[in-house]
């Protein structure tokens, strides 16, 4: 090879090597809005740590909410979010169909629900039937509501009529309605449980009686920062997303 091809390769490789760093750059800087589910709110808190330590010149925001109001959000009054992560396929639905997505939504998590009761368990509580005693303050999530839907379908895979003594705007409010004493139990995912410690106890509800939550997540159409929330949703994706996910109780995606 001569000198002067040689000069050639060298000036091609050194040009493809600096568009390459300018695309991450450009892919992990910046300000990113996450619009996140409620029972994400430990696990992407960290995630979003984890995401700016990888990437100093990236700055992570998060609204977190019931995914019904989030899509609202989003869909109805043009809230300026970058990604949205829902807790349900239905929501997400809510998105795409408005044509406010910019990706194909990703299912990043899988997650069970569980009932939550107080330490101890003093109400004796054995399984999903115990919730149709009157006698009982149920607490669940509103209909429109991932976990309240949720709820539902486990109340019908089990035949049992449940009459909820208030419907809360979230799952955090389920879990502190439990906690705080006021309710003696409430149907929550296993996450939420596990992140009360020792201020709550879970009672399992069998597979045949229990429904999988999908956590799917997108870039947003009008996304101010389309690129690094690309590349907030692959950090979610890759090993160490997955691995945060994972210490939280989150399952992986089917």
């Amino acid at each position: 090879m001569t000198h002067r091809a040689l000069r050639s390769v060298v000036a091609l490789l050194t040009l493809v090597s600096a568009c390459g760093d300018d695309d991450g750059s450009d892919a992990s800087s910046g300000d990113v809005t996450v619009f996140a589910a409620t029972s994400l709110t430990d696990a992407f808190t960290e995630i979003g740590d984890a995401f700016m330590t990888a990437n100093p010149d990236a700055e992570v925001t998060f609204n977190f909410a019931a995914s019904s109001e989030l899509v609202t959000q989003i869909n109805e009054g043009g809230a300026p979010a970058d990604v949205f992560a829902s807790a349900d396929q239905n929501n997400m639905t809510k998105l795409t169909d408005a044509g406010n997505n910019a990706s194909d939504p990703v299912v990043f998590a899988t997650n069970l629900l569980e009932i939550i009761v107080e330490p101890g368990n003093p109400m004796g509580m054995t399984g999903v039937e115990d919730l149709g005693n009157d006698d009982l303050i149920t607490v669940v999530c509103a209909p429109e509501v991932p976990c309240g839907k949720y709820a539902q379908q486990i109340f019908d895979n089990a035949g049992v009529t449940v009459t909820p003594d208030s419907l809360e705007e979230n799952v955090k409010a389920v879990v502190t309605k439990v906690t705080a004493g006021e309710a003696d139990a409430g149907i929550v995912y296993k996450t939420d449980v596990t992140a009360a410690g020792d201020n709550a106890e879970g009672v399992e509800i069998p597979d045949d009686l229990n429904v999988l939550a999908e956590y799917p997540i997108a870039v947003t159409k009008d996304a101010p920062n389309a690129e690094a929330a690309q590349a907030f949703i692959d950090f979610v994706l890759g090993e160490h997303g997955q691995k945060i996910l994972n210490s939280y109780g989150f399952l992986p995606p089917e």
